[in-house]
């Protein structure tokens, strides 16, 4: 199976688990736990986690960077990890309520300073896939290190996949634009409301036909209700969700795309990966956080320093 190198952020996950709901001006009880996160990050370690060769480009903060990479590390996955002395990693503080539905406070702190001078083409080495997480697209540094990734990428005929991360800096970013900075990619693997949110579309489907029309294949997340495969303008097959009791959907829809993708990279059909898609993900949402593994503790990288600039095992 050949590489998939995903491009997307790192980040230090606070998830709150609350029953009740959120009380304004006083406390509401929660079960809280700090994790490694990001939704590149959890892409590349659900893909290592399903037997992918994962490396991934991200930039990582002087406050934990070094407990990203050890993470990163222990999950599997290659990491190609720029230490930014100036910024603190990324932080997501994500609210989970007893559905598994998730809110989310964000600060991308360093994530939002990866740019052209971390690429280099070497990183698409032994590589059949560049994914590319959305939120890169949405600072301008980002933006212009995807361009020139893409353009490599496309020079060696390696297919790119694009998720489009969030539907709030996705609106603030502009769908229009999104599309037209894809339109490199031939595989994108939106949810529900991105993917309506980038045609205009009201249904699922239609909005899937539009996308693989001019992408070449769509692979609409559809949460509970499973998921949805079109190509070339046709809807191909549907999966369903697979049974399970969700305590957590962080991540979720970055293990649906992992499994997704790892698929594709082993042969199987787009049905196939699909179906595989939606099993991840169905792993996903039944743990608390959006990695296969649990995350080490902060302590347990204190002392091991900063690391070097460009990590990779």
């Amino acid at each position: 199976m050949s590489g998939l190198l995903v491009i997307g952020d790192a980040v230090t996950d606070v998830v709150a688990l609350h029953e009740a709901p959120v009380a304004t001006g006083t406390d509401t009880a929660a079960d809280i736990v700090v994790r490694p996160g990001g939704s590149g990050a959890n892409t590349a370690s659900w893909a290592a986690h399903l037997g992918a060769d994962a490396r991934i480009l991200t930039r990582v903060g002087y406050d934990t960077g070094a407990w990203h990479i050890a993470e990163l590390r222990r999950s599997g996955v290659r990491p190609h990890v720029l230490l930014d002395p100036a910024h603190p990693t990324a932080v997501v503080i994500a609210m989970v309520d007893m559905s598994g539905e998730r809110s989310m406070l964000t600060n991308r702190g360093a994530g939002a300073h990866i740019g052209p001078a971390d690429w280099d083409d070497g990183l698409l080495d032994g590589v059949g896939r560049l994914h590319i997480s959305g939120y890169t697209l949405f600072a301008a540094p980002g933006l212009a290190l995807v361009r020139l990734a893409v353009a490599a990428a496309l020079a060696r005929d390696v297919r790119i996949s694009v998720d489009p991360a969030s539907t709030g800096p996705l609106r603030a970013f502009g769908p229009e634009r999104f599309l037209r900075e894809t339109a490199g990619a031939t595989t994108i693997i939106p949810n529900r409301d991105e993917a309506l949110l980038l045609t205009g579309e009201s249904d699922p489907a239609t909005a899937a036909k539009a996308l693989s029309a001019r992408y070449g294949m769509a692979a609409v997340k559809l949460g509970a209700s499973g998921a949805l495969l079109a190509v070339a303008g046709r809807v191909v097959h549907r999966a369903p969700a697979a049974a399970t009791r969700a305590v957590d959907s962080t991540g979720a829809g970055d293990a649906f795309a992992a499994g997704f993708l790892t698929a594709l990279l082993d042969g199987n059909s787009p049905a196939s990966a699909l179906e595989a898609g939606c099993l991840a993900g169905a792993e996903a949402v039944a743990r608390l956080g959006g990695r296969p593994l649990p995350g080490g503790g902060l302590a347990e990288v204190a002392n091991s320093g900063t690391g070097e600039p460009l990590c990779s095992p």
